[in-house]
């Protein structure tokens, strides 16, 4: 069996979890470990703030809350994208004001942004997918325009740049996941990375469940109080350890990741060139952290026969995103701005192959030769 995705232990994660148990008898949040995850990817990354989260879905959570989103605002986004997007901003009361995506990236197009804009926008937030940038200056440029936040769902980005800088430290606020199927990883977990110095006193209040604990902790006054909106977004300390000892071999994940991208290209590159199937252009370029590997097949028809093959295989792939502008949550709390035809069209011929630290050239051989089977076997029409 080849699974979709395989957790794995890179360096001393289980080491660390002892220590937080056995050493600094802490396992609740903020502590030891969690101020070294901060350290680690405020120096790394190259941010003003880091604050871990339970989730990348607490982080966008807590961005939302910080940035005053409330009833009546609207929040531009791209259709294809995980549920957590528009989720922490519904929850505030806004409307997510979906667009379609580029055929290129299938990250949000933004030259579709300014039409989508009205008097109640409030935010853009562009979707980072498979890691790979969204064309942020242009996007950065039309929130500065229009007086808009922008907060990166980097969720997918870890370690993926844009220029010189890291995915979710290009907008004032950046969202981050450690979740299992992530690069790195912590079971579940996440991280708002902030990079405007005024964002940050509040958001400690709201990460400490609307309180000033942490001033009441350094001393700066005598009691801490409830005195903003917040909540539980800490993780423990257990998921802190086993989170810091992934991110001391985050450049080694990185690197690895990346070499399975690489492979599984330059072996699908036949298929590809006979117009078999879809690759992305340039999705082996150096700045994407090969978070995932997607092929584009012809049709619905198609996609669900090659990953019932590849099931009947030992192979566990699978598609992607149902869009968030045709699902029942999407059309009661969001609305489309334009057509959604590449999102639809995407969303029903894209096929996620199996991708996993640990996984071999072996592995990434015997997938690419079962799919070859497939398309020597089957002649679908467009």
């Amino acid at each position: 069996m080849i699974p979709f995705n395989k957790p794995f232990i890179v360096g001393k994660e289980l080491a660390y979890i002892k220590n937080a148990v056995k050493n600094n008898l802490q396992l609740s949040g903020d502590g030891p470990f969690t101020k070294l995850c901060h350290q680690w990817l405020e120096k790394n990354l190259g941010c003003k703030k880091a604050f871990l989260t339970s989730s990348g879905t607490g982080a966008l959570e807590m961005a939302a809350i910080l940035f005053g989103v409330e009833a009546g605002d609207e929040i531009i986004m791209p259709s294809f994208t995980f549920v957590s997007t528009a989720n922490a901003f519904v929850l505030r009361g806004a409307t997510p004001v979906f667009i379609d995506i580029r055929e290129d990236s299938l990250n949000i197009d933004e030259t579709l942004i300014e039409k989508a804009i009205t008097p109640k926008t409030k935010a853009i937030v562009p979707v980072h997918y498979a890691g790979h940038p969204c064309s942020m200056n242009k996007i950065m440029s039309i929130a500065h325009k229009y007086g808009l936040r922008v907060i990166e769902d980097a969720a997918q980005g870890m370690m993926s740049s844009y220029g010189n800088k890291f995915l979710g430290t290009i907008g004032p606020a950046g969202c981050l996941s450690f979740h299992e199927t992530k690069n790195v990883i912590s079971g579940e977990g996440g991280a708002l990375l902030l990079n405007d110095a005024e964002l940050v006193q509040r958001a400690e209040i709201i990460w400490e469940k609307g309180t000033d604990r942490k001033k009441f902790f350094r001393g700066e006054v005598d009691k801490y109080a409830w005195v903003d909106i917040g909540s539980s977004y800490l993780p423990s300390e257990l998921i802190a350890a086993f989170l810091y000892g992934q991110l001391q071999c985050a450049g080694k994940i990185l690197k690895k990741r990346q070499a399975i991208h690489r492979y599984y290209t330059q072996k699908l590159m036949p298929l590809a060139q006979a117009g078999k199937i879809k690759l992305r252009v340039g999705q082996d370029s150096d700045n994407s952290n090969g978070h995932i590997f997607y092929i584009l097949t012809k049709s619905l028809q198609e996609r669900n026969a090659l990953i019932k093959h590849l099931k009947s295989c030992g192979i566990l792939a699978v598609f992607h995103y149902t869009p968030l502008h045709s699902s029942p949550a999407g059309l009661k709390y969001g609305r489309s701005c334009g057509k959604m035809q590449i999102t639809d069209h995407v969303s029903s011929v894209l096929v996620r192959l199996p991708m996993y630290y640990e996984m071999t050239r072996a592995n990434v051989e015997f997938v690419v030769n079962k799919i070859e089977k497939f398309y020597n076997k089957n002649n679908f029409s467009q």
